[in-house]
Formats: C-alpha cells, sequence, structure tokens
C-alpha cells in the first residue's frame, strides 16, 4: 500500500515539480495551495505524512499543524519554508513539526528524511497480530492488508479481541472498556457488536465462550 502524502505548497509550479519527485519515488500525493483546503481534507482522508509549506494562503502551515495537533492528529510532519530564522525554527516545532527542510533543498535530502521519518512512524503506531495490523495513531484496523470499516465500538471489541487473542475475555471487561457506567452498555450490545464482527470476518474464528465471554483464535 502506498503512503499518502499531504502537500501544502501555494508555489503551484513547485508543487507540481515536488508532486512528480516524490510520485517517481513511490509515494501517492495530493497538493493544496492553501491551508484551509489541507485542513478539510485531512477531515476525509487520512494521510501518512504532511509536507508544510508555511507562509501560504487562508491559513499558515503552523497554524494547520497545531489545529492538527489540538485535535490529537500526530501525523509526522516535515516543513519545508524559506524561513531561515531561529524565531520561525522554533515556531514550527512548538507546533508539532517533526521535521524542517530549508528551501531550495537537495531533492534527495527529503526523500531520504521523509522516508526514515515514515519508517519511524510506522514502528511507533503500527502492530502486527497474525495476519492483523492495527494502526493506533489512525484508529485502523486492517486484515490480510484490507482496511476493515469498523464502527467506533467495533474497533474498540476488536482491539480488546486483539490484544487478548487465544484467551477468554470476559462480558465484564467488555463491558468497563467500551462504556462508562452511565453509557448503558449490555450483554446484548455486545452480541450484537460480536455477529458484525464476525459477518465482517468469516475467515477469523471469535468463539463464544458460554458465561464467561470471547474469544479470538487464530
Amino acid at each position: 500500500m502506498l503512503s499518502k502524502l499531504l502537500l501544502l505548497e501555494d508555489d503551484a509550479l513547485f508543487g507540481e515539480t515536488l508532486v512528480d519527485l516524490l510520485e517517481d519515488a513511490g509515494y501517492e500525493v495530493a497538493l493544496f495551495l492553501n491551508g484551509k483546503d489541507a485542513l478539510d481534507a485531512t477531515f476525509c482522508v487520512k494521510y501518512d505524512l504532511y509536507l508544510l509549506d508555511i507562509n501560504v494562503p487562508l491559513l499558515d502551515g503552523v497554524s494547520l499543524l497545531s489545529a492538527l495537533r489540538k485535535a490529537d492528529d500526530t501525523t509526522p510532519a516535515i516543513f519545508l519554508t524559506s524561513h531561515t530564522d531561529k524565531a520561525m525554527l522554533k515556531k514550527s516545532f512548538l507546533s508539532g513539526g517533526d521535521d524542517y527542510l530549508t528551501k531550495p533543498f537537495d531533492s534527495d535530502e527529503l526523500l531520504l528524511r521523509l522516508e526514515a521519518l515514515l519508517k519511524r512512524s510506522r514502528q511507533n503506531i503500527s502492530q502486527h497480530i497474525g495476519a492483523f495490523e492495527h494502526d493506533a495513531t489512525h484508529k485502523s484496523i486492517s486484515y490480510q492488508e484490507r482496511v476493515l470499516e469498523l464502527s467506533k465500538k467495533e474497533y474498540e471489541l476488536l482491539v480488546i479481541l486483539l490484544n487478548n487473542h487465544n484467551q477468554n475475555v470476559t462480558k465484564e471487561s467488555i463491558l468497563e472498556e467500551l462504556w462508562s457506567a452511565n453509557d448503558g452498555g449490555s450483554e446484548g450490545a455486545i452480541r450484537v457488536y460480536i455477529n458484525r464482527l464476525k459477518q465482517m470476518l468469516p475467515e477469523v474464528k471469535i468463539e463464544n465462550i458460554r458465561g464467561i465471554g470471547y474469544k479470538l483464535v487464530f
């Protein structure tokens, strides 16, 4: 699966040059010319890395990343900018930036830094359990490289089963994890979500342990 990059760059010609470079290197790239459109895109698409210019229209790159970090978006980010002063460098890192390249920069250096950051990010966020891959940052789970379309409760339940695979998981512990005391969770609700997971994953064995709970077996 190709890594998805969001590129924020208001110089359209330079932006297209970067897109060509990154696509030739094997990445999927979405180019945005202003910060507002880039921010809106993050609500619809899960990107693996942000490449952000700072001085762009409508919403600057630093403010964009600050807003994303406040929304608990931990996607790695590299600033690409003509700024060289230390104050702006400090501001970019305080906003949540992971790296910083000053224009003009070497294309090979960009690719090396980008891949190093992606590799570190994958190691931090991805957990492989059997044929499953759990991306905790984006709260998504893949099975045999197929991303599962999960509701919030289905995702949380599957995480519990994966983290305790081949072990009995009691209904009481599931209720405690998925619902607060005021949320009104029930054993019937658990059964509904278990059945949905079974329908979604017919190849996977989820056992009903009578009087106890459930077990994901592989």
